[in-house]
């Protein structure tokens, strides 16, 4: 048994400090989402009548239905992009031990450290010229393109970690390298690929940048897009954005409450390789 002293004590004040920071955003949040809209008491204080209009407005004014479909189409196609292609691109990066191999993988790992803004007009172009621009499919494929070499390295770094004796036995078997992966390496990636999964959808869907740019001036608009809708020239409908805020958070937050085990397992696993 551990005893306690007034170093414990410390670390408690510290821990309980640190928590009131990350609460204090939260409780702000579910403070002003609540507040009616002639309220003009401080953001501190309590609502004096709480209401759910503001969530029933922002869900009819800002279209935030068609904006969380929208969102949902290309987050759940980015992810399977990802999982297939680069689940498919680490396994030989992993197991080939070639001078080509080493370079290709450094070369994907390069992605990592250019940030993203250095190529946005480049791609605002390609988009435009290849006809994306409002489209979905230049969204997805932005998206595709940015978080490959994070999902690459997860994978990869899971991969070193597996033994090769399963693969082995599939191919004394006679099955080829492609079934050997699908059929027995990729079932065994279960938890990184559920890493892989719920940080790229957290990411997908909270991105704000890429669908403002390829999807302006268009009918299309993800649920962040269509948050900030509320935002005008001369001011900002705060209410209904904090509402339409937490309307947006309530999908990925299920998701993530849903598949956060894996994410421990899956860096666990990686940072054995």
């Amino acid at each position: 048994m551990y005893r306690y002293t007034w170093r414990t004590g410390v670390l408690e004040v510290v821990m309980i400090l640190t928590a009131l920071v990350f609460i204090f955003p939260v409780v702000l949040l579910f403070n002003i989402a609540f507040k009616a809209p002639g309220d003009q008491s401080s953001t501190l204080a309590l609502p004096k009548h709480p209401t759910f209009q503001n969530f029933v407005d922002a869900w009819h004014q800002g279209a935030l239905g068609g904006g969380l479909i929208n969102s949902a189409i290309v987050t759940i196609l980015t992810i399977v992009f990802l999982v297939v292609f680069a689940s498919s691109a680490a396994y030989p990066l992993s197991r080939l031990r070639s001078r080509w191999s080493t370079v290709s993988y450094f070369a994907f790992l390069v992605g990592l450290l250019l940030p993203m803004q250095l190529a946005l007009l480049p791609l605002y172009q390609t988009m435009r010229d290849i006809h994306l621009l409002g489209s979905l499919s230049g969204v997805i494929l932005a998206n595709v393109g940015q978080s490959m070499p994070f999902t690459i390295f997860l994978y990869a770094g899971f991969m070193r970690a597996l033994p090769h004796d399963f693969e082995e036995a599939a191919a004394l078997d006679g099955a080829s390298a492609f079934r050997a992966f699908w059929s027995v390496v990729f079932p065994l990636m279960r938890p990184i690929t559920g890493t892989v999964i719920i940080l790229n959808a957290v990411f997908t869907w909270n991105d704000f940048l890429q669908p403002l740019l390829y999807l302006s001036g268009s009918g299309n608009k993800t649920i962040t897009v269509a948050v900030y809708g509320f935002v005008g020239q001369y001011g900002a409908q705060w209410n209904l954005i904090f509402a339409g805020i937490i309307i947006s958070i309530v999908p990925i937050l299920i998701a993530y409450f849903v598949l956060q085990r894996y994410i421990v397992q899956g860096f666990a696993g990686g940072l054995k390789g």
